[in-house]
């Protein structure tokens, strides 16, 4: 079955309600605060949403791209095709061990800062670290998601994940339908930045500098993340506050104050990215209203109105310009969806 958006949004209008939309911008709902219209656009409230929906996207063959938060997400100025879902499912629960430790069972959509304000005055800790991320559980497992020489590798014991790898694109014949699976910590391939689901949605650049966005599939991705169990420990509740304190106050005296964009690209072993793109003379560097930040060249931020294709012309002139006079080749830290 072909994709018409009129009959997708009408099919699935009595599922959502007000929860799903027609050409939604894009920009709403992404920290960059760009990108065009999704032809459609829904909010998937529980873990059963999402399953129900990519099995019945997987079945008629309808482009379905999966997201979080969007805090490492560019979406293009010509918008996404087909429908593009956010995971906003948020529960948790936490079984305590009786040992000093428990486990948090939390959803994908779990965000990071809120769930510490609860866990905090409970005496939980172990992810303090990440108050500063501004992303969920199922995105920062992507990435590995980290900050002050901690990741969340650290602490996850396993994940859960929606597996369409066998569901076939639109001209091809045959289907299988997506299966729930686990994987333990020791299966998920986690170093800095990286997790075996990241290779997949790697930006690259080509021989002429050019970005080249990872190819897009029918179920986008093709393994969506579930669930996270996740390992906690008993610390002092004013301890934790404190620690917690200290993490954002560091966070708001490096980070631009402006709408940025995050961390741009990967730290090289042994070096940062700032420090080498700061090194080819490019702080304060703007490309119509988007602007190398001068307090963290790896990040872009957003002046107002900027629209996707000037950061991401940025990101091309900043990964060309430390190639050309400090021969690393930088690795992009975030995704390139959309009609580019």
């Amino acid at each position: 079955m072909r994709f018409h958006t009129d009959t997708a949004y009408n099919e699935l209008r009595p599922h959502f309600q007000e929860r799903i939309r027609h050409d939604e911008l894009l920009a709403r709902y992404c920290t960059f605060g760009v990108g065009g219209p999704a032809d459609i656009w829904v909010s998937l409230e529980t873990r059963e949403e999402l399953v129900d929906l990519v099995r019945y996207c997987a079945e008629r063959h309808w482009p379905l791209l999966i997201t979080g938060n969007s805090t490492n997400v560019l979406y293009a100025d010509a918008g996404v095709r087909g429908i593009v879902a956010r995971v906003a499912c948020k529960a948790y629960r936490i079984e305590d061990q009786g040992d000093g430790t428990a486990l948090l069972l939390a959803d994908a959509g779990v965000s990071w800062p809120h769930l510490l304000q609860e866990l905090a005055p409970l005496g939980w800790g172990g992810l303090a670290f990440g108050i500063g991320i501004p992303g969920t559980f199922g995105g920062g497992v992507i990435s590995n998601a980290g900050a002050h020489n901690e990741e969340l590798g650290q602490v996850l014991e396993w994940i859960e994940v929606l597996d369409a790898r066998g569901v076939r694109e639109e001209d091809e014949d045959g289907f299988t339908l997506p299966l729930t699976r686990r994987y333990q910590h020791d299966e998920l391939n986690l170093s800095y930045r990286h997790s075996r689901f990241r290779e997949e949605r790697r930006v690259r650049f080509d021989e002429r500098g050019r970005l080249i966005p990872a190819r897009r599939r029918m179920i986008d991705p093709p393994e969506i993340v579930l669930m996270l169990g996740i390992r906690l420990h008993r610390e002092d509740p004013e301890k934790l506050h404190a620690e917690i304190a200290r993490y954002k106050q560091y966070r708001k005296m490096t980070e631009p104050p402006q709408r940025h964009t995050g961390a741009i690209f990967k730290d090289p072993p042994g070096d940062q990215a700032s420090r080498l793109i700061a090194l080819a003379n490019l702080k304060g560097k703007k490309h119509g209203k988007a602007q190398i930040a001068e307090s963290n060249a790896n990040y872009i931020v957003n002046e107002g109105g900027a629209p996707a294709s000037d950061i991401a012309a940025l990101m091309v002139e900043v990964h060309q310009r430390v190639l050309d006079q400090c021969g690393v080749d930088l690795e992009l830290d975030c995704e390139l969806h959309g009609d580019w």
